[in-house]
């Protein structure tokens, strides 16, 4: 991909200083200075979200962006380096995708860069091993933010709706469903390519999700397998939704504030000729956590004990700096509260429901673009399922529609 505003760097084995073809750059003071991870491409992705937020520090803002910056990339690289070769590679390369815009979007969604940093860069992201997703994907350590492998073509999809989605963000405010995308980059690490694109987490930092949906408004091939039901937290799907009575019990006030944002979300998606998207939803359980933080009380010793030898268990400072960090200057939150500022997913069940619950709701997937493949498997099921049939793979309008009616329905 063609990237008209990138620069270039190397760096030659001693200190890690970049030099860059217009002018030598010294680091500000790093905040981390050693980067441990588990795997080298995620040292590099440390030390990359480290470098370029120190770099982008140095840029004044812009007044306002222009195309060019929609388009623009920063590329390094490093070459035998010795600055701490055990935990990272010799030779690497690290490329940051339109950093003016994302900085731009970091801010209206109330993240500091100095925040994010932290975030990324504190501990080790920590590997969802056990989702549905091929590649890799990470969520930061204080599980503020998600980072997802994405593929070339996508890469290319994001360059394609990243001035619209912007100009999304800008007209609701920041007040959406959609993902909130914070930054997109390449690291090159033995000479293989890895996309990743980093995002808010959906769910909470601090309320865990008992249970799991992924809903897309079709009940056609839409049940979890059972390979996905015996999971400790298992992702079900709309069939599994129905077939549990399930619903989602919010105030009429909340359920029109959702439904508004769903319908602006919805009508940029249809604008993109975006389809296929979910949404995710995730429940906390109040009365559920309060019983398991009562047995947690009562044995201690045990947990300790767990806490001491579970290897997801980052061993990190705990000041209070990061996404979530400023929190804890606060008042202690109560069974099920949230700060929406940190938590912007999230919805309190109404009063007089028959569960106390926490929802987490956001849309999810919406990369997938109504093109010659989807025309394909659209007309293919047409064939097996009849014309009539209620599928997947339709027209972005119908797919809007159906998906639209299928949220304010299962919202009580």
């Amino acid at each position: 991909m063609s990237s008209p505003s990138a620069a270039s760097s190397s760096i030659p084995a001693g200190p890690l200083e970049p030099k860059r073809k217009t002018k030598k750059k010294h680091f500000v003071q790093q905040k981390v200075e050693v980067f441990r991870a588990s795997d080298p491409a995620l040292s590099v992705l440390m030390w990359g979200v480290n470098h370029s937020i120190n770099d982008l520090s140095q840029v004044p803002v812009p007044v306002m962006l222009l195309p060019d910056d929609f388009k623009a990339s920063t590329k390094i690289k490093v070459i035998n380096h010795c600055f701490n070769k055990e935990n990272l590679p010799g030779q690497f390369k690290f490329k940051e995708y339109c950093p003016q815009v994302f900085r731009n979007l970091r801010e209206r969604f109330g993240i500091e860069d100095q925040d994010y940093q932290v975030s990324l860069t504190r501990c080790s992201p920590l590997r969802d091993e056990e989702g549905k997703y091929l590649g890799l994907r990470l969520t930061s350590y204080d599980r503020t933010l998600v980072v997802k492998e994405i593929s070339s073509e996508e890469v290319e999809e994001m360059h394609s709706v990243l001035s619209e989605y912007h100009q999304h963000v800008v007209t609701c405010h920041g007040s959406t469903l959609l993902p909130q995308f914070l930054a997109m980059y390449r690291l090159t690490v033995e000479s293989e390519d890895t996309y990743l694109l980093v995002m808010r987490n959906m769910f909470s930092h601090r309320l865990p999700v008992h249970r799991k949906y992924d809903l897309k408004g079709s009940v056609l091939t839409r049940e979890a397998s059972f390979k996905e039901k015996v999971k400790e937290l298992p992702t079900y799907k709309d069939a599994d939704f129905l077939n549990s009575m399930q619903k989602i019990y919010v105030s009429e006030e909340e359920k029109e504030k959702v439904m508004n944002k769903l319908s602006r979300d919805i009508e940029f998606l249809v604008r993109m000729r975006i389809m296929d998207y979910s949404l995710l939803l995730g429940i906390h359980d109040v009365e559920r956590a309060e019983r398991e933080e009562e047995e947690d009380v009562e044995s201690p010793c045990e947990e300790e004990e767990e806490d001491e030898n579970d290897p997801a268990v980052p061993p990190c400072s705990t000041s209070p700096e990061g996404i979530a960090g400023y929190m804890s200057s606060f008042k202690l939150m109560g069974p099920g509260e949230f700060d929406p500022y940190v938590d912007m997913y999230a919805v309190q069940s109404a009063v007089g429901a028959p569960r106390r619950e926490v929802y987490f709701m956001g849309l999810i997937d919406v990369l997938t673009q109504y093109d010659a493949k989807k025309k394909a498997a659209h007309a293919a099921r047409a064939v097996k399922h009849g014309a009539g049939a209620e599928i997947t793979t339709v027209h972005p309008e119908q797919y809007a529609k159906r998906f639209k009616e299928f949220v304010a329905k299962i919202i009580a």
